[in-house]
């Protein structure tokens, strides 16, 4: 029986179930009386050994991830949480973390929310300071989060093993990010620019086509005269992309996600990205855009917000209107600022700047968003984005293209 207040999480597989004893199946399942039957009918036949053993492991993963008792947690039960998430999210069908990351209004966000729980009900000071007890951890949003917002008060080992666990988790991110962006190429073909003749451009199904008239029936082969190769070269027009992130409290998740995205877009060729970062003041963190781990550490959560600062850093960034797009990321909560911000936000969008608001790029999609602003950039033709990432990332594209 584990002690009160503790996380119970054997490995997965490791679970005791009643093993054959030789006689019927039936014996190991309390209540499967093979003689019980009624008015002679032949009783249902009781599962066997195997079915067992699945249904307490799957019953014993269950309360692995869904109960996770309460009061203080160490590195190694959380660990063990992660682990026995990951093998139920591989159940079904998504990769360790995959649920967690992917979040939405269901499962994801439940998940999130017992590990963030479990993250805030540990001594994560303690543990930093311990290099044994902070390998044991592995990087996660919920994690991040509580790292971000406690880096002022760590020093020594502890500030090293949370920089170590925020390079890791953003290295990640960045790959799964940096995969979603690859997924689409950037600009159209430029068909004036005639194709690289090498075997990667080879279109075999044109090839064979236009070669068709050559095939010899007493051979039974094709004689190919002309190879022919597909059109790489891509026609990118020179764009801005200001990205401005709301850091107050309510938006960590975005921070992390668009400091990581925004790296990304700026090592695309011709994509000039400037990065802000604003709660009652705003920085300019466009010199360090290309490393977003700096950028999370320069940012500091929490606090207020005051958008109509952030604007007026954010508007002499803009040169050539129609050759600029604003991705503004914030829950748009402004109070007495509200319509000073919207009237910044109006005369972008008519100066010819493609204006994309978000209200949620994190890892659960649950994000209030200020009804005012939602209805009123709605009405100006730009409603707000809300739910993945994947959503910017397509926006992003369309732009680009």
């Amino acid at each position: 029986m584990p002690a009160p207040g503790s996380v119970a999480v054997p490995a997965p597989g490791s679970v005791a179930v009643p093993e054959d004893t030789g006689g019927s199946p039936a014996a190991a399942v309390p209540g499967c009386d093979p003689a019980a039957g009624s008015d002679g009918d032949e009783a249902p036949p009781a599962p066997g050994t195997a079915e067992v053993r699945r249904a307490a492991l799957v019953s014993k993963l269950l309360l692995n991830v869904f109960a996770t008792g309460h009061g203080a947690v160490d590195a190694g039960q959380l660990a063990r949480w992660q682990s026995d998430a990951g093998w139920f999210e591989q159940a079904l069908g998504t990769e360790p973390g995959g649920l967690r990351r992917q979040g939405g209004a269901g499962l994801g966000a439940v998940l999130a929310g017992l590990e963030g729980d479990l993250v805030r009900r540990m001594h994560l000071r303690e543990v930093l300071a311990d290099p044994v007890l902070a390998s044991r951890l592995t990087p996660s949003m919920s994690l991040i989060e509580q790292l971000l917002r406690d880096k002022a008060n760590l020093s020594g080992v502890a500030l090293a093993n949370a920089k170590a666990l925020i390079r890791r988790f953003v290295d990640e991110v960045a790959e799964v990010l940096r995969t979603q962006v690859e997924q689409t190429s950037v600009g159209v073909v430029d068909r004036s620019v005639p194709p690289k003749r090498v075997f990667r451009n080879l279109d075999l199904d044109r090839t064979i086509w236009q070669n068709l008239t050559n095939w010899s029936p007493e051979d039974e082969r094709l004689y190919v005269d002309r190879l022919y190769y597909r059109q790489t070269a891509r026609r990118v027009t020179p764009a801005r992309l200001i990205v401005v992130v709301d850091q107050s409290g309510s938006m960590v998740d975005s921070m992390v996600n668009c400091t990581i995205l925004a790296s990304i877009f700026a090592g695309l060729p011709k994509v000039d990205v400037h990065l802000i970062a604003y709660d009652t003041r705003a920085l300019d963190l466009t010199p360090w855009v290309h490393d977003p781990f700096e950028v999370l550490l320069r940012t500091k959560l929490g606090g207020g917000n005051d958008g109509p600062v952030a604007m007026a850093l954010a508007r002499p960034k803009i040169v050539e209107p129609r050759n600029t797009v604003m991705v503004w990321i914030s829950d748009f909560y402004e109070f007495d600022r509200s319509q000073p911000l919207f009237d910044g936000i109006e005369a972008v969008h008519r100066s010819g700047v493609r204006f994309i608001p978000v209200g949620s790029v994190n890892s659960s999609g649950q994000q209030s968003v200020n009804p005012w602003f939602r209805q009123r950039l709605k009405d100006l033709g730009t409603p707000v984005i809300s739910g993945h990432i994947r959503k910017l990332v397509f926006e992003l594209k369309s732009f680009l293209t």
